[in-house]
């Protein structure tokens, strides 16, 4: 899914100009394709489109022909990139000839001020929230469910309640595992395919340290569309005007308990304040937190001295401790080495070892699970 501030900012925008728009969503991929489901984009009627829903190959076609497929209401268009392919059978199939061999299925709904809509205000309760959450999206259907209807964890029933309750089950698997899948469901309603959405808040990053190479690390993060927080002891340093784009600056001075407003849990945690006595005080709490990862910059001597200092319970972390941070990317300006500590929490949070591509034996992107385990 895009930076969930940039979709929403461009729907509201469109909206309030009193501008309809079409919103394209990914919902389903075979083969390969350049970006997975939930990537969206924001198509207004007049105006610039937002999002992107592959590399750049289909963006054109799809706002050139998004009003049309959507007249009669939501619809799911499916776009081939493969190289050899026979003619599409209808007019909501489309071959690209792209040679990569790829199949990307979009959902075209159309957005329209003062109606009510599930997925926008499910979207903008994770915003706000920062709690995850699941949302069901029927993508075919040869019975009474229609093609676009939602349902959320927790929501108002599809056309049929026993639908509901396996559509209900699946999203609580969802919820817990965190990831979207899609399914099946068989029943007096028919045969549905459902769009499976699992839809994570915005990812949240703490910088302990305000000096000159934490602003590109900000700056670059919050283009990702992360919620930065930029926390210091030193005054002159942990300045608003310093990191503007940040979510918050604090002074907080080492020695002291974390602000109370400071949540760790679930977050990456980057410690760069080149100060042996801030970066203990830091790290120390970092580590008895729940961070999903945390790293420490320097010399690896460095951090295990400061390790040794510790008390032993707090080193039961140290799986997620990363030192020295970053990936082995070999720059040494501040932007270089704020993109190889990004790199490094991108591949963590994704599960992923951060090597060369050409080096990986399995797909570049997991398949999509099209059967949910409980």
């Amino acid at each position: 899914m895009p930076c969930i501030d940039q979709l929403l900012d461009a729907i509201d925008a469109s909206l309030a100009s009193a501008t309809d728009a079409v919103l394209a969503t990914v919902v389903k991929v075979q083969g390969s394709a350049y970006r997975r489901p939930g990537a969206r984009m924001v198509i207004p009627r007049v105006g610039n489109p937002s999002g992107t829903v592959s590399g750049g190959c289909l963006e054109s076609e799809v706002a050139r022909k998004a009003w049309w497929l959507s007249e009669q209401g939501p619809k799911v268009v499916a776009y081939s990139t493969a190289e050899d392919e026979d003619e599409p059978q209808d007019e909501a199939a489309f071959n690209f000839g792209l040679g990569c061999n790829g199949t990307v299925f979009v959902l075209m709904e159309r957005l329209e001020g003062g109606a009510q809509s599930l997925l926008l205000s499910t979207l903008r309760q994770v915003r706000d929230s920062g709690q995850a959450s699941a949302l069901a999206t029927v993508i075919a259907s040869d019975g009474p469910v229609p093609v676009g209807a939602r349902r959320v964890v927790g929501g108002e029933a599809l056309v049929s309640p026993a639908l509901s309750e396996q559509v209900q089950h699946s999203l609580g698997v969802v919820l817990r595992q965190g990831k979207s899948a899609l399914r099946r469901y068989r029943g007096e309603w028919g045969e549905v395919e459902v769009f499976l959405e699992y839809l994570p808040p915005p990812q949240r990053l703490v910088v302990f340290g305000a000096g000159h190479d934490v602003q590109p690390l900000v700056r670059m993060a919050c283009e990702l569309g992360w919620r930065v927080t930029v926390v210091d002891g030193r005054a002159h340093f942990a300045r608003a005007e310093r990191f503007p784009l940040a979510e918050a600056v604090i002074c907080a001075p080492a020695g002291e308990p974390l602000p109370p407003a400071l949540k760790l849990d679930g977050a990456a945690v980057a410690i760069m304040t080149h100060s042996l006595t801030q970066d203990f005080h830091w790290l120390q709490a970092a580590l008895a937190s729940q961070a999903t990862y945390i790293g420490q910059l320097g010399p690896r001597d460095r951090t295990q001295r400061l390790l040794a200092d510790m008390n032993p319970s707090r080193l039961a972390a140290l799986p997620r401790l990363h030192y020295p941070m970053g990936l082995d990317l070999g720059g040494d300006s501040p932007e270089s080495v704020a993109m190889a500590i990004l790199a490094e929490i991108v591949a963590v949070f994704n599960g992923r070892q951060g090597g060369p591509l050409n080096r990986r034996e399995q797909a570049i992107h997991d398949v999509e699970p099209s059967v949910l385990h409980d």
